[in-house]
């Protein structure tokens, strides 16, 4: 594996932002956007209608033409990470977006960490009134083959009442949140972590679900931008995994006191996702 530093977002948004491609206006009376198509897949809005907390569940659902990819919220190299943006006319706020667990893809000297397969990020959204609610949003995702396509669309829904069966949208929901990450575990956790002092490698040790045999995939965010795959000197023993995390060039004048970073740890069928807290 290698370590991923990917460049000042801001800048690489504002260059790829010229060549987007921008998908009509697309707009369903029900609890699924119409399907906005691009030259790699398409995507769409499915959501339900509001709790009596006005609590919406939802969800992006992309899908790659066979052979393309799709990324995850840190993406590799140069890839795009999937932005949603709810109008504020709509009365609805977006409080937080889920990833489901995400493939490592290597390419020459390019890594990607994406989907290869549909994929539908859980959106968790929340209605001011109690009244109807027409949401009006706007995704932007990046899908790659041989090229990288930016791929934004605008997608509008109208919910109706919360007491309606919608089976489809309820399943496409629940498959959805089957394929996040779960939470650590008295068997699946990080029982300890240290920064070295001069802040090139992370080391971690683990708990790990059975007494399966080799290292997993280890996954760490950093700072907005940075992410950290490459492994040093990993060494399991039974249930026990440990290792050091090359840690790749951080921010100028980076403060890591007080941070949280992400980790995400795959191991064969099961995968899960905690913070590191630096003190």
């Amino acid at each position: 594996m290698m370590i991923i530093s990917l460049a000042p977002r801001g800048l690489f948004m504002a260059a790829i932002s010229l060549a987007a491609t921008l998908a009509p206006f697309c707009s369903a009376q029900a609890e699924m956007s119409a399907w906005a198509e691009a030259e790699g897949g398409r995507m769409r809005l499915v959501a339900l209608a509001p709790d009596a907390g006005g609590r919406i569940r939802a969800g992006l659902q992309i899908e790659p033409k066979p052979g393309w990819i799709t990324y995850w919220r840190e993406p590799g190299n140069s890839g795009i990470p999937p932005q949603v943006t709810i109008a504020p006319a709509s009365g609805v706020t977006l409080d937080a977006i889920g990833y489901p667990v995400p493939k490592h893809f290597f390419k020459g000297g390019i890594e990607d960490i994406a989907y290869d397969a549909p994929v539908t990020l859980p959106l968790s959204l929340t209605a001011a009134g109690k009244g109807g609610v027409e949401i009006d949003a706007s995704a932007f995702i990046g899908i790659c083959k041989d090229i990288c396509v930016p791929f934004q669309a605008n997608l509008s829904l109208k919910l109706g009442r919360a007491m309606q069966s919608h089976p489809e949208e309820e399943a496409i929901l629940a498959a959805a949140d089957a394929t996040l990450p779960k939470p650590p575990s008295d068997d699946f956790k990080i029982t300890a972590h240290a920064m070295s002092p001069d802040r090139k490698t992370l080391s971690l040790t683990l708990a790990l679900p059975g007494d399966g045999k080799g290292a997993p995939d280890i996954i760490v965010t950093g700072p907005s931008g940075h992410a950290f795959t490459k492994q040093i000197g990993g060494k399991r023993e039974g249930a026990t995994f440990k290792t050091d995390i090359a840690i790749g060039k951080l921010p100028q004048n980076f403060d890591l006191r007080g941070k949280r970073w992400g980790v995400l740890v795959i191991d064969g069928a099961r995968a899960m996702e905690t913070t590191l807290a630096f003190d």
